[in-house]
């Protein structure tokens, strides 16, 4: 999948555990850390939109666009 998550990266930069932003958004940590290894299909945008309020980020700094060499499209 050409989509990477890097929430664990703003967790880092925030001194953030993954438990206390679960907590903060009000998912589960299981489907938290399955949106960290990138294991999901897809984001609700509500859930987006409460990340990116408890991180204070943009949502392209969770989500990274990276291009494989075999699309041609």
């Amino acid at each position: 999948m050409p989509i990477t998550v890097r929430l664990d990266v703003m967790l880092a930069k925030r001194k953030m555990k993954s438990k206390d932003l679960a907590t903060r958004i009000g998912i589960s940590e299981q489907n938290l850390s399955l949106l960290k290894s990138g294991k999901v299909r897809g984001v609700r945008f509500e859930t987006l939109a409460a990340i990116c309020k408890a991180l204070e980020c943009q949502p392209g700094d969770l989500l990274e666009y990276t291009a494989s060499d075999d699309s041609e499209n």
